[in-house]
């Protein structure tokens, strides 16, 4: 019954292997421990010992989370080992150093994303074990699909605070057809996180006039809920009596109306009390309380005779607003609604009701362009109180009048726009009859002048977006680029932007075209622009048969950057003598696609030829031969522009003769005894130019 050869795993890692008696054959073999687990394989000896157990042996293991194989060999004196036995233990893995849990983007209402940190280092585990509660329900479950300690949970309930969340690195290993199973401690600070509860359904506001004789005879003495809403509102205070203490002002969340008390209470205490107060509060036909008793903006000849308060004839009349939705799609936990009431962007109020409310009623006591939002809360548990996103905020406009001016849902489809000038556009839509917008507006932002450094804008008007109620579009500017958008309006109200247009607007091109003959091989190109006007660039091209390549082709030579400057210039070079071209300047605009303009803006010019050099004279019989030579050897006239060669012979009369463009030499008969000045001129259509001239004595 004695116990085989036992091995420990300690806390800091350590592997313990202990000889038991069972273990000994004979006091004169040597017992071996060999460890492998690692990339290479550890052996160590038991000390010799007689008739007492040696002492342990002891191995640092250096990985957390590794499956080790200690094996004991038995070696007896002809050294002859053999294994008696072996036994697998598993080091337990580091544990997690810190966690942080965030909302999962895409859908925080069941999505988390979880991010880890554990050392890396000698650190091996399959899985991760995460526990927490689900409210009051502790799960727990294993993953294994964390990439760089990140991983995505996307079945969470919404709205629940879930607690206690923590991780757990496992290491696992089987051997001998058995599992052995490591969890690491927990290092890490527990955590919390609450998921967005899912937003209200089917939310929707109505709004009814109060009957005005109605509201005459109860003017004053309202029911709480005409203006504190349904009876479920949380966190209401209830307004002291008016004959007892001044009405102090409103808790924020307590009121969806705008109540006509003026909030400072000093004011109340100074204003003389009406003569007909006391007869007025005593009729109050039982009443327990007086709500809204002071009229704003009250003056003593508003008080009729009879001791009744006369309302102003423009007084604006109030209506109430009837506001229903649905509780948030299953399965939501969540303890209430907020409803936030702005008016005019200035002034907004928030309300929180229970989670059995659907409904809330309030009495709007000023004119003015609402916005209504009904979101969904959780607050139960220990995690922070988190709110729904807004699924739906609902506008509407009530006029002085008392005119329900609901919002509008709807864009402008089909937006077109026509340019009917360089500085002018027209634009078009199409909107459902029944869509109630008697007016629109038309936004206007360039395009361009974003692309362009601000010392260099060569427009301002469309800069920042300017808004128009009219179709047409002006102030635009040649080689512009522009975006439209369109929306729909009733009164202050206004609807939801169309797909934006683009529109680019052709730009003028350039004027003024000229050129300056720089001698056979160069010219310069000078132009201006129109003051009005955008444009990214201007191209320079030239149109030439090239010899090289046996085509005529327009290719561009220059770029030049766009100035503020009216007046531009290049030089050109490196043309060839004697020779046709075209240049063309335009300008290009930022747009894109990219616009130019204008083709026509071309100017033509035959460059001047070079000299020709006279290489010999000879006189003989009464004839004086002459040859010359015209630019670089191999020169090829016959796509040149050379017409013909002029030889000219100057003494006492003057001879000349013209000489086809082939040929480089001529015959011209002198009488002897005579001194001439000899030249020969290349010719082309615009231009010619003369060789130097040689003196000859016949």
């Amino acid at each position: 019954s004695a116990e085989p050869f036992q091995v420990t795993v300690q806390e800091d890692n350590c592997i313990i292997v202990s000889l038991e008696a069972s273990d000994v054959v004979s006091s004169s073999s040597v017992y071996v421990v060999k460890i492998a687990g690692e990339s290479k394989n550890y052996f160590f000896q038991f000390e010799e010992f007689n008739s007492t157990l040696p002492a342990p042996v002891v191995f640092n293991a250096k990985y957390h989370g590794l499956y080790y194989i200690v094996t004991l060999l038995v070696v007896n004196s002809n050294m002859v080992s053999k294994s008696a036995r072996s036994i697998t233990v598993l080091t337990k893995p580091l544990p997690v150093s810190s966690v942080s849990i965030y909302d999962y983007k895409p859908s925080p209402e069941t999505g988390v994303l979880f991010e880890i940190q554990y050392p890396e280092k000698y650190n091996v585990f399959t899985r991760v074990n995460i526990s927490y509660w689900e409210g009051k329900d502790y799960r727990t479950m294993l993953y294994k699909d964390f990439f760089k300690g990140k991983t995505v949970f996307n079945h969470w309930l919404p709205g629940i605070c879930y607690s206690n969340i923590t991780f757990q690195l496992v290491s696992e290993a089987t051997f001998n057809k058995s599992t052995l199973v490591e969890y690491s401690g927990v290092q890490h600070e527990p955590k919390q996180h609450r998921t967005v509860p899912y937003p209200p359904r089917n939310i929707s506001v109505q709004i009814v006039p109060i009957n005005r004789n109605n509201w005459e005879e109860h003017s004053g003495n309202f029911a709480e809920e005409s203006f504190m809403g349904p009876q479920e509102i949380l966190r209401k205070e209830k307004l002291s009596h008016f004959s007892d203490n001044p009405p102090e002002i409103p808790a924020v969340n307590t009121s969806a109306a705008w109540p006509a008390y003026r909030y400072n209470s000093t004011e109340y205490e100074t204003t003389p009390q009406p003569y007909w107060w006391p007869n007025e509060a005593e009729s109050s036909e039982g009443e327990e309380e007086f709500v809204n008793a002071v009229a704003r903006d009250y003056e003593a000849n508003n008080i009729s005779v009879s001791g009744k308060l006369v309302p102003e004839p423009t007084s604006f009349l109030p209506v109430q607003m009837i506001l229903t939705w649905l509780p948030p799609k299953p399965p939501t936990a969540f303890d209430g609604f907020h409803i936030s009431i702005e008016r005019e962007e200035n002034s907004t109020e928030f309300l929180t009701v229970s989670e059995d409310t659907h409904k809330f009623v309030a009495e709007l006591k000023e004119p003015g362009k609402y916005k209504l939002s009904v979101t969904t809360f959780s607050s139960a548990g220990s995690c922070e109180v988190r709110g729904s996103q807004s699924a739906k905020t609902l506008s509407f406009y009530i006029s002085p009048t008392g005119e329900w001016i609901e919002e509008l849902t709807e864009k402008p489809q089909h937006v077109t726009v026509t340019v009917l000038s360089s500085t002018t556009a027209l634009t078009a839509w199409t909107a459902s009859q029944d869509s109630g917008g008697n007016n629109t507006i038309v936004s206007v932002v360039s395009l361009t002048c974003q692309k362009q450094k601000e010392s260099q804008r060569l427009e301002k008007h469309y800069c920042t977006e300017v808004n128009s109620s009219s179709s047409l579009i002006e102030n635009l500017v040649p080689g512009a680029q522009y975006q439209v958008v369109v929306y729909l309006r009733k009164g202050p109200l206004v609807g939801p932007p169309s797909d934006p247009v683009t529109f680019s607007i052709v730009p003028t091109g350039i004027k003024d075209l000229t050129l300056y003959p720089l001698g056979p091989t160069a010219v310069v190109l000078s132009w201006n622009r129109p003051f009005l006007g955008v444009f990214r660039k201007y191209v320079v091209e030239m149109f030439y048969f090239n010899p090289s390549t046996m085509t005529s082709e327009w290719t561009t030579y220059y770029e030049i950057a766009a100035t503020v400057s009216l007046t531009a210039s290049v030089r050109i070079a490196n043309l060839l003598p004697a020779w046709y071209y075209n240049f063309r300047v335009t300008m290009v605009t930022w747009g894109d696609p990219e616009l130019s303009c204008c083709d026509s803006s071309t100017i033509s010019f035959i460059t001047a030829p070079v000299a020709p050099e006279i290489t010999s004279v000879e006189y003989y019989n009464h004839l004086l031969y002459i040859t010359w030579t015209y630019g670089a050897d191999g020169t090829d006239l016959s796509h040149s522009r050379m017409l013909h060669w002029m030889v000219i012979a100057e003494g006492k009369k003057k001879i000349k003769k013209s000489v086809t463009r082939n040929v480089m030499t001529a015959a011209l008969s002198l009488p002897p005894g005579d001194i001439y000045n000899l030249s020969v001129t290349a010719c082309t259509e615009r231009g010619s130019n003369t060789s130097l001239l040689q003196l000859v004595k016949l």
